[in-house]
């Protein structure tokens, strides 16, 4: 692969494998510090490990009396309850965005470029946590699936396809977008019966309808379900500037002229409007949501979200200034 020298709007296998010591400080499990946004009001939808049946044993004073086997304790008119243990390992599924709507990024990086150092970052800790990691990658024309699994090298290979798929975009790649194709992967995923997974979405969620609204639900009955938000501060914290600057949609560029206050005080209008909606819809998948901006540290970010951090409380998306 031809390295880019452009830090940012791509990101580099070398990157990729950096970021395996910056894979701490935060974790997926549902007992989250108080102060992690999944400790929010949507813990309750966190399962985390499952299950597996042990053993029966006699009942013994203390014992919960939910565990009691009734139909073997009526048979041996004994009180039997049934032993079980955490499941040694989770499977965990990312779903990763690399579409040309991801392609953009007015700061440190572009959200293509976050998207996969979100999911190198989540990739490694679940391998360090002794779970098993896979994913499906997808852009605007293509979608590749790895199977999940307790392997550095199998690890290593998705990430490897993801900054391919990353070096792909470009606006002068005559690339048409192609909304649906994050629903299509998601109907991946439910083609093949899932229970106690835990699914990551990492995505700007460009093109998100009602269809992804019934696939999303439909993976959460069984299985644990976080939608990861990409956006960009642009709307924020827009440039003062007044020269021109041009915008790209991937197939058509239009010049816009800052020298214009109506303009200038219009565009982040716009965005923020944007972002509102986009976090109102977000909202009525009733999982856990959380928010990644393009200018920050995405590690520091994660452990602020996930490892409660440097905050007083829980925060919910409302913290989200900008975005396109």
């Amino acid at each position: 692969m031809k390295k880019k020298n452009t830090d940012g709007v791509y990101i580099e296998l070398e990157d990729v494998i950096r970021l395996q010591h910056k894979a701490s400080g935060f974790h997926f499990l549902p007992r989250q510090p108080l102060q992690s946004l999944l400790a929010g009001r949507h813990a309750s939808r966190l399962r985390g490990r499952g299950l597996d049946f042990e053993e029966l044993r006699l009942y013994q004073k203390g014992d919960d009396t939910r565990t009691i086997d009734w139909k073997v304790s009526n048979r041996a008119r004994k009180a039997y309850v049934r032993v079980y243990s955490e499941e040694k390992e989770r499977q965990v599924m990312f779903v990763v965005d690399q579409r040309l709507s991801m392609f953009f990024g007015s700061k440190k990086s572009f959200k293509s470029v976050t998207a996969v150092e979100a999911l190198t970052l989540g990739a490694w800790k679940v391998l360090d946590s002794g779970d098993r990691v896979g994913g499906i990658i997808f852009n605007d024309c293509e979608s590749r699936e790895f199977r999940a699994q307790r392997s550095r090298q199998a690890t290593m290979a998705m990430l490897s396809e993801a900054v391919k798929f990353n070096h792909q975009l470009g606006v002068d790649q005559g690339i048409i977008e192609s909304p649906d194709m994050l629903n299509s992967s998601l109907e991946k995923l439910l083609h093949k019966p899932r229970h106690n997974n835990l699914i990551i979405i990492i995505s700007d969620f460009h093109g998100m309808d009602e269809k992804t609204y019934h696939h999303v639900r439909a993976l959460s009955r069984h299985n644990d379900v976080v939608l990861t938000l990409v956006y960009d501060e642009l709307a924020k914290e827009f440039p003062e500037n007044h020269f021109p600057i041009r915008l790209s949609d991937g197939i058509d560029q239009v010049e816009l002229d800052l020298s214009q206050a109506k303009l200038r005080k219009s565009i982040p209008d716009l965005l923020q409007g944007r972002l509102k909606s986009l976090g109102d819809s977000l909202g009525k998948f009733d999982v856990p949501i959380l928010p990644i901006n393009t200018h920050e540290d995405v590690a520091d970010q994660l452990r602020k979200i996930l490892g409660g951090q440097h905050l007083k409380r829980a925060h919910k998306p409302q913290a989200m200034k900008g975005s396109r």
